[in-house]
């Protein structure tokens, strides 16, 4: 039964083929393409609208036509705009780099860039156990808080009505951590900050200031290290003015402190910031030195040539105190309070720098950079009897019970309480 229906079924599927074969003579049928006879023998299909034939090549066309269109206004309308805003600070500095050199004539923004630069290839050596030079060279548009935050702290902002203003800054941070724990830190660092009308960036309304400083903080105190630093120093600012060295030294010590610890970082040196032409105005009309310039030259050229010197002053007053000390001998003991000494230098950098902390809170910041500062290694030691958290009224007692007076009174740890005492109570180096 099963047998019989099979070729019963096979024939069912090609009646309509045989028949139109029967119909086509062989010789026809062995001429015709191949897709042909593959359509002949699965049976008519229905053949698209002639209509929708003729019409889809134009559809096509008119969805290029559009698309094209529309990127072309867009490009049109981008450079017509950006053709209204005119080049940005940035290009235009661009353009001057690449046609001439940077001589007195040039921006300030270009002359402060190469002046922070040239020292990077001057500072080297082989003493250091940790040593960080940051250059900053920005570009970019502050928005409107950032405009009111310092229209706050520069009543002479002007522009400060518009929604963003182009920037310029510029700096150099250096910071060198030696391995010797007679060789004291040093820190330095110097910058400059502009803002222009973004309509009118070359020749327009323009915010300026200066803002910089360095100073020194030893494990190991040597008064004549400390003098030769500040000496150093002083002779530049009373170069300049002899207002600058009692104030910016005075601002130093304040700002390097640690009040959770009563006492400073370090040694000091000079602090300063927002140096602008107001500031210089003011102090322009103080007592000069004798020798000074800075009356016969205009705010910003007088500040600019004040911060060329006094970052010419770092060599002649690091090198001579790194060179007495690097090859100095030590013993364990004095290792390990340079670690100390460390600590404190890591505490006041993530607590109270401003630099650290605003840089920390910028999005898209390079924390490596911002942490540079940073000592390789430190540490804390719980209840240090030198410099250790305690109640100084003659019974301290350490939380064994043991009486701590012995420790701090010992000889072993006179040079320990010498450094304190100065970082307690700042002292006048010159």
């Amino acid at each position: 039964m099963a047998s019989k229906m099979v070729p019963h079924r096979l024939h069912s599927h090609f009646p309509r083929v045989m028949s139109r074969s029967r119909a086509m003579p062989w010789g026809q049928l062995a001429g015709l393409p191949r897709s042909q006879l593959c359509r002949m023998s699965n049976g008519p299909k229905p053949r698209p609208s002639e209509r929708n034939t003729v019409w889809r090549p134009y559809l096509r066309i008119c969805v290029g036509v559009v698309f094209i269109g529309a990127m072309i206004y867009s490009m049109v309308t981008g450079d017509n705009e950006s053709k209204l805003d005119g080049p940005s600070i940035a290009e235009l500095d661009e353009a001057t780099k690449r046609e001439a050199s940077i001589t007195e004539t040039s921006p300030m923004r270009l002359r402060m860039e190469k002046l922070i630069k040239e020292p990077q290839q001057k500072i080297d050596g082989n003493v250091f156990e940790k040593a960080g030079v940051n250059v900053s060279v920005v570009y970019g548009k502050l928005p409107r808080p950032a405009i009111e935050k310092m229209r706050a702290d520069h009543k002479s902002f002007v522009a400060a009505d518009v929604d963003s203003l182009d920037f310029f800054a510029a700096g150099l941070s250096l910071v060198l951590h030696p391995k010797n724990p007679m060789a004291p830190t040093v820190h330095l660092n110097y910058r400059y900050f502009e803002t222009a009308d973004p309509k009118n960036p070359l020749s327009g309304d323009k915010n300026w200031w200066f803002g910089g400083g360095t100073d020194l903080t030893p494990s190991y105190l040597f008064p004549e290290d400390c003098e030769h630093f500040h000496k150093t120093i002083k002779n530049v600012c009373d170069k300049h003015d002899g207002t600058y060295y009692p104030r910016f030294k005075k601002w130093c010590d304040e700002y390097f402190y640690i009040p959770h610890r009563g006492e400073a970082r370090g040694v000091g040196g000079i602090f300063f910031d927002d140096l602008d032409a107001e500031f210089f105005n003011r102090s322009s009309h103080s007592t000069l030195h004798p020798h000074s310039h800075a009356s016969s030259q205009n705010a910003q050229e007088a500040l600019f040539s004040f911060v060329t010197d006094a970052l010419a002053s770092f060599l002649p007053s690091y090198i001579p105190i790194i060179e007495r000390r690097k090859d100095m001998p030590f013993a364990p003991a004095e290792k390990e309070w340079q670690q100390l000494r460390r600590g404190r230098y890591v505490e006041f950098n993530l607590v109270y720098d401003r630099g650290t902390s605003f840089g920390l809170r910028t999005p898209g910041a390079r924390v490596e950079s911002i942490l540079m500062s940073l000592p390789r290694t430190a540490e804390w030691k719980y209840m240090d009897p030198v410099s250790g958290t305690r109640i100084d009224d003659g019974s301290s007692r350490s939380p064994g019970g043991g009486d701590e007076s012995e420790a701090i009174d010992s000889d072993d740890k006179a040079r320990e309480r010498e450094l304190m005492n100065v970082l307690k109570n700042p002292r006048q180096w010159v």
